[in-house]
């Protein structure tokens, strides 16, 4: 991936002053949009957005500080509508305003990434490639931008806890049919990541095993076709456990793997329904849908 990601950067780099797309980009390097996304914001930590829009707005500052050009000129060169709401991104990134820059003010500098190659013997992720036959998950949905998934999804659990689990965790019997899918679908179990191809974000759900019945309105029934998976188990307290081995998977295990490559846009997170999620000792899992090279 390390070479790759010098291969996306030259291309942002080439490619500043046009219409860059994620698309665009998966297929200059030859992967699926989503794991160009999740492995770039790993990497750098910047989504490629931001990094594309960081790097536009020091570009045009640095215009408007060395050069006497007109603010409407620079905002139409670097992809902005109008001059307004070219002066609202510029003063949010930089803390000041075009105008101020042109009489000197200073801005905030981001410069081009570059590649750094550091040798280190790192113990190798433990992996098991399993067959799995084809899987109906059931759960509720929520789309989330890809520059601040690790802060906001474990929020969405406790949202989804304590709008549908009170009654659950306090022994009673459920009442709702939200109440009646989670408990006959073991909802919490799974979760599962799925990219539809938008630039800015991807959809997450709280899932269960489907077993039959009726989806309640608000819920999603989603499909998984036969296939192999890559699984990495992870033990210790969530969501701090299964976030690292997430990062490790897509900066160790993906870009050094010869084997396999990742066939679709989707993973899998599974989840120890019957221990504490913050002890020592607890068991999840990461799920990466594969196919040999």
């Amino acid at each position: 991936m390390k070479q790759d990601l010098e291969k996306i950067i030259d291309y942002i780099e080439d490619h500043l002053l046009d219409n860059i797309s994620i698309k665009k980009i998966a297929k200059y390097i030859g992967i699926s949009e989503f794991y160009l996304q999740r492995s770039f914001q790993i990497l750098t930590g910047y989504s490629i957005g931001e990094y594309i829009r960081n790097r536009r707005l020091y570009l045009a500052a640095r215009e408007l500080s060395e050069n006497n050009s007109k603010i409407i000129d620079i905002a139409y060169k670097y992809g902005y509508e109008t001059p307004e709401s070219f002066s609202k991104a510029f003063s949010k990134f930089h803390g000041t305003t075009p105008s101020k820059v042109k009489k000197g003010d200073s801005y905030r500098p981001c410069y081009r990434l570059k590649v750094r190659i550091v040798i280190e013997q790192k113990e190798e992720m433990k992996v098991k490639i399993t067959p799995m036959f084809p899987i109906k998950l059931i759960g509720f949905e929520k789309e989330f931008s890809f520059e601040n998934s690790y802060e906001m999804i474990p929020k969405y659990w406790d949202e989804i806890c304590e709008k549908h689990c009170t009654r659950i965790y306090a022994g009673l019997d459920p009442v709702t049919k939200e109440e009646h899918a989670i408990v006959d679908n073991c909802i919490g179990e799974y979760a599962l990541c799925m990219d539809d191809g938008d630039a800015k974000s991807f959809k997450y759900m709280i899932a269960g095993r489907y077993t039959g019945g009726e989806v309640p309105k608000g819920m999603k029934l989603v499909e998984l076709e036969r296939g192999d998976w890559a699984v990495f188990d992870c033990f210790g307290p969530n969501p701090k456990t299964l976030q690292e081995t997430n990062t490790k998977i897509f900066n160790d295990w993906i870009p050094n793997n010869n084997e396999y490559e990742v066939r679709d846009n989707i993973s899998i997170e599974w989840y120890d329904c019957t221990n504490d999620m913050s002890s020592e000792d607890y068991h999840s899992a990461i799920w990466i849908p594969v196919r040999k090279k």
